[in-house]
């Protein structure tokens, strides 16, 4: 992800690729070259290649576990105006509010790479939508890989359709029997979830092994028509109102790399004048409130309210605790 941030980046008139930094020399010599930095510009150390090149923005592409360390390091730096970091927010609910709030107090633009906001099939949903073509939503259907690493994106969907409205409660249920570690960061096999908002929409969520039954990774029904994106078979976005027998399709595909320019292009464009995007914070705190209390659900066995009053990673801690005992994945099993 790293080399599409900065290509994101590359392609902008008004930013300028500074520095980058990994662990492994050797990789973060291979992306300079390949964005023409010059080797002054290589870093092993982060704050070191912070105080070196004083860049505006930082894009954070690490494993999941190591984000809310990186992240307020930077912000507490003093140095960056702005920390773009890739999804999932964090591996614990407690480090997702120690993000937000470090760079709320060191007045740190903080964005997350939720960049199916920037889709060709959200923003027409959107668009019809809010010009009351299904009537006012009533029900999220979503179906994904799982609720954390690919459901991130699908929850935060939704909650961007719905006016971002925080959620009330969540129930959800989970199977996890074999080891499904993505980017440093366990993800349950199978989950059953719902939740309700606080504006009375609900969501209902299957994940993993079964969730193609939904047959889309997100449905909106509204009380005068339904609109579908990303449906299993077919065109990204077709709606269909109440009483009619065939859905209409829209062309709106475009390139994985559209979208995640156009989450780049908010970040700058929002740091510059000012406005909160739409990929920050606060926002993706939401969606990722809605996956932990999910998780905290399983654990409890019963119905969660929000706002959680857990810090650790319900999943994590399961596991840990040997309620949950995934075997080890195949070795040569695939992502």
């Amino acid at each position: 992800m790293a080399y599409r941030h900065a290509a994101a980046y590359d392609d902008l008139d008004d930013c300028s690729l500074v520095g980058c930094a990994d662990l492994v020399r050797e990789n973060a010599s291979a992306f300079a070259d390949r964005f023409d930095l010059p080797a002054s510009s290589v870093f092993e150390d982060y704050v070191e290649m912070l105080e070196a090149v004083e860049p505006d923005v930082v894009s954070v592409c690490t494993p999941v576990p190591t984000h809310a360390d990186i992240v307020v390091d930077c912000a507490e730096s003093g140095i960056p105006a702005a920390i773009h970091c890739e999804k999932p927010m964090a591996d614990t609910w407690g480090d997702c509010l120690r993000m937000t709030e470090t760079c709320d107090r060191a007045d740190v633009q903080l964005t997350f790479n939720h960049q199916r906001r920037f889709s060709g099939a959200y923003r027409k949903a959107y668009s019809l939508i809010e010009d009351g073509f299904i009537g006012e939503p009533r029900r999220f259907e979503v179906g994904g890989q799982n609720l954390f690493d690919f459901g991130s994106h699908l929850i935060d969907i939704c909650n961007g359709i719905n006016a971002e409205c925080e959620a009330e409660w969540a129930l959800c249920q989970v199977d996890y029997r074999e080891e499904n570690v993505r980017y440093g960061s366990h993800n349950e096999n199978q989950a059953l979830a719902l939740w309700r908002y606080e504006n009375g929409v609900h969501a209902i969520l299957s994940s993993g092994v079964g969730h193609e039954s939904v047959r889309c990774y997100v449905r909106v029904r509204g009380t005068k028509g339904t609109v579908e994106l990303w449906p299993a078979e077919g065109p990204e976005l077709r709606v269909r109102q109440t009483g009619e027998e065939e859905f209409e399709a829209y062309d709106v595909k475009e390139p994985y790399e559209t979208m995640l320019h156009g989450a780049v292009r908010e970040v700058i464009d929002c740091l510059e004048s000012g406005e909160t995007p739409a990929i920050g914070a606060e926002n993706v705190l939401t969606a990722n409130e809605i996956i932990y209390g999910c998780w905290e659900s399983a654990r409890r066995r019963g119905r969660v309210e929000f706002p959680l009053d857990i810090a650790d990673n319900p999943l994590d801690a399961m596991v840990e605790a040997e309620d949950l005992t995934p075997r080890p994945a195949e070795s040569d099993a695939g992502d």
